[in-house]
């Protein structure tokens, strides 16, 4: 185009001059690939990327190069093969399941669970004759018993969204793995820094990338990591659903992952503090979180966790209204649904995660309506302690 571009009106000109990467550029980071389709030379290319052999890009709704960038990153976070972004973590959810999944199979997944994993499973796939079977009992051995003939997929969670329950993933991946069940962990609360799945067994590992791994709540994002062989049945789903990252998050979602590391080590700090203020403090009926030792899994978590991640979840005897007042007078922590931020955040589960529920609901999931549950950030531990010490006193 540049050797004619003088011989061409300025309206032509202005469409391609300056187009593509110069040759002469070296950024230091990924540049921004704002593009939603890539130009080829000839139809002999074109015919080599439909046949596999040209690593060139297409169509965005396909590949780009921003996002194929943070997907290797994520890739190498959980030590697996390949990895995929999606344009929000139900949109990851939904799409292994479609992609995994067909009329006639089922899946098994803990009672306890994220609200929208359990509202796809219950409301939306039952339409497409998939089924779901719920265990109670967060135990390995109460979920592999679960596994039937019909099962494809057994989904968890570890730690557990709200109640930091942890599932011994090693256990329950090796009973999928004797059944020739696909097992996958929803590794959002704890991120890659503090657990890593794969090397514990299960075939695929998941992550609301909004929280921990965007980690300064202003990137909604999903991933999925694991064997090719699996990744590429979610990615033809993923090309025919169109639930692909946009390059533009996928750029912010690199940016996050390079202090992942130095994020959730200061949040693994903060929030042990702040547990233990909690376990002290007499308002307080029950502290939720995997680094103490009155923790029911506890020992699980020692043995397959690195760090006990920046969760906490506590009781305030069941009382709606304690809860309600306690998050109506915080200072530091924010009043806010999502969590892995570096701000603090406090949530009721009974008005976000597990609005909605029946009371029957709740309680198989361990959640009371006195439950509430804390993000914490990078603040200093001193004022996030000092604002739960004045808040739990307008209880």
């Amino acid at each position: 185009m540049a050797d004619h571009a003088p011989n061409l009106h300025p309206d032509t000109r202005v469409v391609h001059e300056g187009e593509g990467q110069p040759p002469e550029a070296a950024p230091a980071t990924t540049p921004l690939y704002d593009a939603t389709t890539f130009v080829f030379e000839s139809a002999a290319e074109i015919e080599a990327y439909n046949d596999g052999r040209s690593r060139r890009y297409l169509y965005s709704r396909y590949d780009n190069p921003t996002v194929a960038a943070v997907e290797r990153k994520v890739a190498v976070l959980e030590g697996a093969e390949r990895a995929l972004v999606f344009s929000s973590g139900m949109a990851a959810t939904a799409t292994t399941i479609m992609g995994l999944v067909g009329a006639g199979d089922e899946v098994v997944c803990t009672a306890a669970i994220y609200g929208g994993t359990l509202r796809l499973l219950t409301d939306l796939l039952p339409r497409f004759g998939v089924a779901a079977r719920f265990v109670e009992r967060p135990e390995a051995e109460a979920v592999a018993a679960a596994i039937g003939p019909r099962t494809r997929v057994v989904w968890w969670e570890s730690p557990i969204n709200p109640t930091l329950r942890c599932v011994d993933i090693a256990a329950l991946a090796g009973a999928c793995r004797a059944r020739q069940v696909i097992s996958v962990v929803d590794n959002t609360f704890a991120s890659p820094v503090n657990q890593r799945p794969l090397a514990l067994g299960a075939d695929l590992v998941m992550h609301s990338a909004t929280k921990y791994l965007g980690g300064h709540h202003d990137v909604t994002a999903g991933a999925l990591a694991g064997p090719d062989r699996l990744l590429a049945q979610v990615d033809g789903a993923r090309r025919l659903l169109g639930t692909v990252l946009a390059p533009a998050a996928a750029h912010l979602l690199a940016r996050s992952l390079k202090t992942l590391s130095l994020r959730v080590g200061r949040q693994n700090a903060t929030a042990m503090a702040v547990a233990a203020f909690l376990e002290r403090d007499a308002r307080v009926s029950r502290v939720h979180y995997p680094g103490l030792a009155s923790h029911p899994d506890h020992a699980i978590a020692r043995r397959q966790m690195t760090g006990f991640g920046g969760m906490i979840s506590f009781d305030l005897g069941g009382s709606y209204q304690r809860a309600a007042a306690l998050f109506d007078h915080l200072r530091v922590f924010q009043r806010a649904a999502s969590l892995g931020g570096v701000e603090s955040l406090c949530s009721l589960p009974v008005l976000t995660s597990q609005a909605g529920w029946t009371d029957e609901q709740l309680a198989r999931s361990g959640v009371t309506r006195g439950l509430v549950r804390l993000s914490v950030g990078v603040e200093d531990p001193a004022d996030l302690i000092a604002d739960l010490d004045q808040a739990l006193g307008r209880g």
